[in-house]
Order: structure tokens, then sequence, then C-alpha cells
């Protein structure tokens, strides 16, 4: 009797073979010449006593006549592909037919051979299908074996061909491209990953791939599809078919971001919490909040609308010892005077008209955190001796209240304008300006730091694809050519309206200039420099139109500013389409 644990052939039996034949006198010849010559045989009269067999034991070879009963040797051969089992079916028949030979053949069978078969043929075909199960079973073990290794290792594994095709990759391969290992393969490898990731990895395969050259841990930085930095080294080795001939190429990628943050060698950083550049003004801005971080000093942030004033506060607070307090933000130009003095510092019940209970100020509020003060420029001169007398004092009196209240705030101040030039025309207390200004941070515009800009394309647009559920999947060249040859006057503000722009009108997954604001392709920009044309505002889809209105929440003013038209223009084209308002239905 078989064991019914064994699974493969053990001691001195060359291996396990079911002989499936309705003839006894047949059945009793195939078993004594098997047995004979070293194989462990067991018969079977009928489909049901062959499927009771497989069932109980682990054969590797069964010999089976095409047909008997109600049922064929291609059913029981049916049942061993259903239960994935490693046996190898041979199929015997009276006359062979090109049609049930061809089925048996596409389902998997050993072979398909004519009766009667003679001792010699019985005994090649049975060691020439128990070699091929082992063979198999070793290509299993080593497919296995080799997609464990995959899943052990930390290193993205990718191979491609030679037309940039992904034809496997490991499970770690989901940490740079941000996508399931699943849905790679067989994507053309551009089409998956982000720009800079492109430019790293087009000289490393090309080399590859033409040159047959083998590339070991050349070490690169780029941005993930989601806008994260990432240190790589990069390996890749040709890949080559049974003939040794190049056929594509095996990368290996190996982040060692957080090494590198570890060790502290990373000499050029490309962000600093939210702030996006790896430009020289932009590291220096970098050293100095570091050097502010752990400080209580007050801190005047000035620089153009839009280049990111707030994020150097957010950024000061976050990384300082403050950070478990709140960080209390006001606009200076957004209130008059009464009301800001009253937001600033508070007021009691009956202090002014309208003042109908007590009501706690932001500095009160930001007790053992930060105030951040934008616009500071706008401060009325009452306002600002209020505020002069708490930088000095760390004390500060309610409207209409004479009592001094203490707390512990770090002030940090921001402006768009020249606060010296304000100081000189007696717009501003000189007094309080040099309060403010014990380390002044300057952030550069954004035309100052052209190379930052495509890192913060790639930044936007990885945020934008969330916003949106849209897949862009690609800048052209020359919204990037467009986008360095304008001025900005807007800052990183405007680079991100003209961002946002572009995916609203984008209905594909490439975003070209036909996609960007009008006010991009100025009369001031050098002709040589722009090799796009503008804009026109009739090739807005209703769909981009009405995609942008539900966005901004049927702000028109917003939604135009978006558009990159005027109030009026939108309002024609919201009547051209019938586009109406939900709450208006």
């Amino acid at each position: 009797m078989l064991n019914p644990e064994k699974k493969y052939s053990e001691g001195t039996m060359k291996g396990t073979i079911l002989c499936v034949v309705e003839e006894a006198s047949l059945r009793a010849t195939f078993y004594a010449i098997l047995s004979e010559f070293g194989y462990e045989a067991v018969t079977a009269e009928s489909y049901e006593s062959a499927l009771e067999q497989l069932r109980k034991y682990a054969f590797d070879v069964v010999f089976t006549d095409l047909s008997f009963g109600p049922h064929s040797g291609i059913d029981i051969l049916r049942d061993v592909k259903k239960r994935e089992l490693p046996t190898q079916v041979v199929i015997t028949t009276e006359k062979v037919e090109m049609v049930t030979a061809g089925e048996a053949v596409r389902m998997g069978a050993f072979d398909y051979v004519p009766k009667p078969l003679t001792k010699t043929m019985l005994l090649r075909l049975a060691e020439q299908a128990l070699r091929h199960k082992k063979t198999v079973e070793s290509r299993e073990i080593y497919r296995r074996t080799l997609e464990a290794t995959f899943k052990c290792v930390y290193d993205g594994i990718l191979a491609i061909d030679s037309r940039w095709t992904i034809l496997t990759v490991n499970d770690a391969v989901e940490q740079f491209f941000q996508k399931a290992s699943g849905a790679l393969i067989g994507k053309h490898l551009w089409d998956v990953i982000s720009l800079t990731q492109k430019a790293c990895l087009v000289d490393v395969a090309e080399k590859t791939l033409q040159a047959g050259a083998m590339i070991r841990e050349y070490p690169t930085e780029w941005l993930c599809p989601d806008g994260k930095p990432q240190t790589v080294l990069l390996s890749c080795t040709p890949l080559v078919d049974s003939h040794s001939m190049s056929s594509g190429a095996v990368l290996v990628l190996r982040d060692i971001t957080r090494t590198i943050d570890l060790e502290g060698g990373l000499q050029e950083r490309r962000s600093f919490r939210a702030m996006i550049g790896k430009s020289k003004p932009m590291q220096e801005i970098y050293d100095l909040l570091e050097a502010l971080a752990d400080t209580e000093t007050t801190v005047l942030v000035s620089g153009e609308s839009g280049t990111g004033k707030e994020l150097v506060a957010d950024a000061l607070h976050f990384i300082g010892p403050r950070k478990d307090h709140p960080l209390i933000k006001i606009n200076c130009s957004a209130l008059s005077e009464n009301l800001l003095e009253s937001e600033l510092f508070g007021h009691v019940k009956g202090a002014f008209t309208g003042a109908i209970k007590d009501k706690i100020g932001r500095f009160e509020l930001a007790d053992g955190g930060t105030v951040f003060l934008d616009e500071i420029g706008e401060l009325s001169p009452s306002v600002q001796v209020k505020l002069l007398r708490f930088l000095q004092q760390k004390e500060f009196e309610r409207v209409g209240e004479s009592r001094p209240i203490k707390v512990n705030v770090r002030v940090i101040a921001a402006t768009n304008h020249n606060l010296f030039e304000k100081v000189e025309q007696g717009g501003f207390r000189k007094d309080l300006y040099y309060r403010l200004k014990v380390v002044e941070v300057v952030l550069p515009p954004l035309r100052e730091r052209r190379e930052d800009i495509p890192m913060l394309v790639e930044h936007f647009r990885g945020i934008f694809i969330k916003q949106f559920h849209k897949n862009i999947l690609h800048i052209a060249e020359d919204v990037y050519k467009t986008f360095l040859a304008y001025r900005w006057p807007g800052n990183i503000r405007e680079l991100e309206h003209a961002m946002e722009h572009a995916f609203v009108v984008c209905s594909g997954t490439e975003i070209t200039t036909a996609h960007l604001p009008s006010e991009l392709f100025s009369p001031s920009i050098p002709e040589s420099r722009v090799v796009v044309k503008k804009v026109a505002v009739s090739h807005y889809s209703e769909e981009a139109v009405r995609s942008v209105l539900e966005k901004t929440a049927w702000n028109k003013a917003k939604a135009a500013r978006i558009l990159g038209v005027g109030r009026q223009t939108l309002y024609r084209k919201i009547q051209e389409f019938n586009i109406i308002e939900p709450e208006e239905v």
C-alpha cells in the first residue's frame, strides 16, 4: 500500500504510478512491468476508483485510457489540473484523433500515445514523464525560492525588457513608485514613475540596455510620485536570454534616505517641513531656521507676497520647544484698528459698543506657544504701542481694563513691505521695528531661485493628483520652459494657482502649455523664450468650468482667478453652458 503522506518517491522506488485501465489483463501487465523495474504501481479500473486513488495518494505519473464507460482520460486530466497536482498524465488510445490529442496537450497532458504499448515504450514513457515532473518541480522550487527571496529583501527589484516594459517586480518597489506591485507588471516604466525618477533612471538603464554595462550602487536623489524626496542607490544588471543575448535589465533600488539623514550626511536638503527647495538661498534659510528654533528670539519674516512667510512661522514653532502649545495666527490687515486690538489683547464687557461680554485675546490664548502676526506693517500707531510694551515686558492689558496680564509667548511677525522705509516715512515706530527685527528671515522671490521650480511643480502635482482625483502622469517640457521664463510676481502662491488651473482644465494624463493660465504668456517675456501660444478662453470646456466652480464652492471670484479669466468672462461661460448653481435649482 502507498503511504498517503508520501509526496515523493523514497528508497529504491523510482516513482509512484497510477494505471487507469479498463481491461483487467492489461492492468495486470502494466502493474507487473512497472513493479519489476522499481516503480511503485497502483491500478484502477474506472474513473471513480481513479479519483479515489488520486485523493488518497500522491502520484508522480498517471497512465490512463482515453475512454472507459461514460468518462474519459480527459476527465482525469482535468481533475489533476483543477487540483493543481504535479502529476504527469499520459493518455493512451486505440485510435489517435487530432482534435482530442490537441485538447489533451493544451490541457497539459505529458503525452498522447496510441495502443498497444510495448514494454519498452511503457518504461520509456514512465522514465520521461518522471524526469519531466522532477524538472518542473525543480523549476517551481526555484521560482518559489526566488519569490521568497524577493519578498524578504527591502530593496526594490524590477525587471524590464528592451522596450522598457516591466516584466516582474517585488513588493518593495511600492515604496518608490507608490503603486501596487501587481499593477506595475506589463506597464511601460515611464508611465508609472515621476519626472525626476525618469531623469535618474534613464541614464543608468540605457547604459545597461544598449551597452550591456553593469551599474553598481549609483547614488541619486529624486521625488517620488507623491512629491516625497528620496535618496536612492541604483544598481542595474543586463537580463540575458538562453542564447546569452541581452533582452532587458534588472534594476535594484535601495532607499538610503533615512540612513543619510541619521548620519547627517545629506548636505543639500530638498525640503524643510513644508518648505520645498534645494537652491543655495533655501539652504541658508533652512540653516537659519534650525538655529532659531530653540531660541526665544523675536523673528521678522520678510519677503514678497506668496513667498511662504507663514510656512516659516510654522517651521519655527513646530521644530522648537513650543510645538506642544498653541500657534495662533492673525492677519493684521484684515481687521479694523478697534477689532484688531480686541483680537490681539482681548476686552472686558462694556469696553466699547458691542462688547457684551469679556473676550480673551489671541496673546492670552497662545500662552506657552507662538503668535504669528502677518502683515505687521498694517498695525495702527495705538496697537503698535501696546505690542511694543508686550515685547518689552511680556505683559498687556485687555481693552477697557487696566490690570496687566503676563503671558509667555514668542512673537513671529511677517511683512511684504519694506518696514525700514515705513519707519523713515513715519508710518511705523522705529523702536518697535528694532524689537521685531532681532533676527530677520528674508525669503527670496521665486525668480531668484528658479532651480527650485521643477521640485515645486512636482510637489504641487502630487497634491493636486489627490485633490482632483486625476492621474496626471507627465508635465510637458514646454511647460517647464514657460515656468522658468516667467517672472512670477505672485511667487510660489502664483505657481500653485497655475498648477491648480492646469489640473482643472486638463482632461488627459499630460499637462501642456494649453492648460496654463494666459497671464504666464506675458509680452514682457522675450519671444525667443516663449515657445507656446496664449490659451484661448473659448477652449475651456463645460466640464472644466463646472469642475472649478464645484471645487471653489461656487465662489465666482475664486473660480475666475483659477481659470485665469475675468469675472464677466466667467459669467458668460456659465450662461453659455447653462450651468446652474445647485441651491438655485
